[in-house]
């Protein structure tokens, strides 16, 4: 077992199925930049706080960054009998530098070092999510402006409600990604501390700096409890929370814009280049990127959920099964990470039909509450306003026509309050321009929220 970095105990070799089933370089070597930036500054450390020899910890930090130099390259191959990537980086290094690659585990276990390679990984790719997301949220804007005067339907129950804009819709969207990053953002300070220095459990006897390390890898505090230093994956349950919140928001979208495709509503038409055909129907236009984005949202459910599963029974501190915690991160990294910006493509170059959103917001009614309203202003308590509007509604249905087409006497039979100005006042673009309070749909209102949007994005 001279073999194994671990196996002085031993004296018999691990089955190959036990080395396969327990090696995880299949999937960790993607954090191979973390895993050796974290060695270099614990190296650093040592020889500085003459916990090992100053040449060796020189010697230590230069093998490192040439591992680093060549796995960039492409010249290192990982092996599956060294089970990770921190192993084999170790393993490298002690093959290339000798006697002195031995002290660089010294006051550290793999417990703490994955805890670190972990958060720091997350920590970088947070940054990369929260680039795509400021650009989700810039395209947003950037519709929201060309559609202030959009008029669609908006709905609720899925059945016509009230009139809207195009633009304060797409705005609905950007305050929902924004919160996607500021949950982000926050998700990231919890994962900002360092953990290194926790041991497998209980610290170490050797008089660590866990702060200069800190400092060096940009952490902005240092763990307070090995136990739960090396045991804690709230921070990447709390990640895939995220994850699932924020694709969970795409897949609203998508099934908004599924349905605007089709045929019966034909609010919108997708760009050929993100939609595909039909293999036996030549007639087809299917918005397969939308579906597939929204199917996509139940993978990065599961990653969550198999997270919380297998941390669920853990008792203190690490157990092998937090192994488990990096397929479903990764995943939902991956995920996301295809997801956005194909989105953001297919919604910026999607066709608007603006003539079929103004004749869907026309149908169904939606101007019934600004009769109800109107009548409010004429004196009406608002619940007999809303029982005469009913019944102007059920008339309307039986003699098949909008309320805008009654005529005045028709409407003065159910109301003599009603005056000539009733036309004007339940027209879709009044419908929509007198909702001017903050968080209306009116075009000066949503112009505002554009406005203290690009504030926020700094454009």
């Amino acid at each position: 077992m001279a073999d194994k970095l671990w196996g002085g105990r031993f004296q018999k070799e691990t089955d190959k199925k036990v080395d396969d089933f327990n090696s995880s370089i299949r999937f960790d070597k993607r954090m191979y930049r973390q895993d050796i930036r974290g060695s270099i500054a614990h190296a650093s450390m040592l020889g500085r706080q003459g916990i090992i020899p100053k040449e060796d910890a020189d010697k230590i930090v230069k093998g490192l960054s040439e591992i680093l130099e060549d796995i960039e390259a492409g010249k290192i191959e990982f092996e599956i009998d060294a089970e990770d990537i921190h192993m084999n980086i170790e393993k490298i290094l002690t093959e290339r530098i000798g006697e002195a690659g031995k002290r660089l585990h010294t006051g550290r276990s793999r417990n703490d070092q994955v805890a670190l390679d972990l958060r720091m990984y997350l920590m970088d790719e947070s940054e990369e999510i929260a680039g795509m997301l400021l650009d989700m949220l810039k395209t947003l804007v950037t519709l929201a402006e060309q559609h202030t005067d959009t008029i669609l339907p908006g709905y609720t129950h899925l059945q016509k409600a009230q009139p809207v804009t195009l633009a304060h819709h797409f705005m609905a969207y950007f305050e929902m990604f924004k919160r996607d990053l500021l949950r982000l953002y926050d998700c990231r300070g919890r994962m900002n501390v360092l953990v290194l220095g926790s041991g497998a459990l209980a610290a170490t006897t050797y008089p660590l700096d866990r702060q200069s390390v800190a400092d060096e890898l940009g952490f902005d505090a240092v763990s307070q409890n090995s136990l739960d230093g090396v045991s804690d994956r709230d921070f990447a349950i709390e990640f895939c929370s995220c994850m699932s919140i924020l694709m969970m928001h795409l897949s609203r979208f998508c099934e908004e814009l599924i349905l605007w495709s089709s045929h019966e509503f034909s609010f919108v038409e997708m760009d050929d280049a993100y939609s595909t055909g039909s293999s036996i129907m030549p007639q087809k236009k299917n918005p397969d990127v939308a579906e597939l984005i929204r199917g996509k949202t139940g993978r990065v459910y599961g990653d969550l959920m198999g997270l919380l599963t297998v941390m669920k029974g853990i008792p203190l501190a690490y157990n092998k099964d937090m192994q488990e915690d990096k397929e479903p991160v990764f995943d939902a990294i991956d995920t996301v990470k295809l997801c956005l910006p194909v989105f953001c493509s297919m919604v910026s170059t999607m066709k608007v039909n603006r003539d079929n959103m103004l004749k869907g917001a026309k149908g169904g009614f939606t101007n019934a509450t600004d009769v109800a309203d109107y009548l409010v202003k004429k004196g009406l308590p608002f619940r007999e306003a809303h029982s005469v509007v009913g019944q102007m509604v059920f008339y309307a249905i039986e003699h098949n026509c909008s309320l805008d087409e009654l005529s005045m006497d028709e409407f003065k039979s159910f109301s003599p309050a009603i005056e000539d100005d009733i036309y004007n006042s339940i027209s879709m673009e009044t419908c929509v321009n007198d909702r001017k309070i903050v968080g209306g749909p009116a075009k000066e209102t949503v112009e505002k929220a554009i406005d203290a949007a690009k504030g926020f994005l700094g454009i």
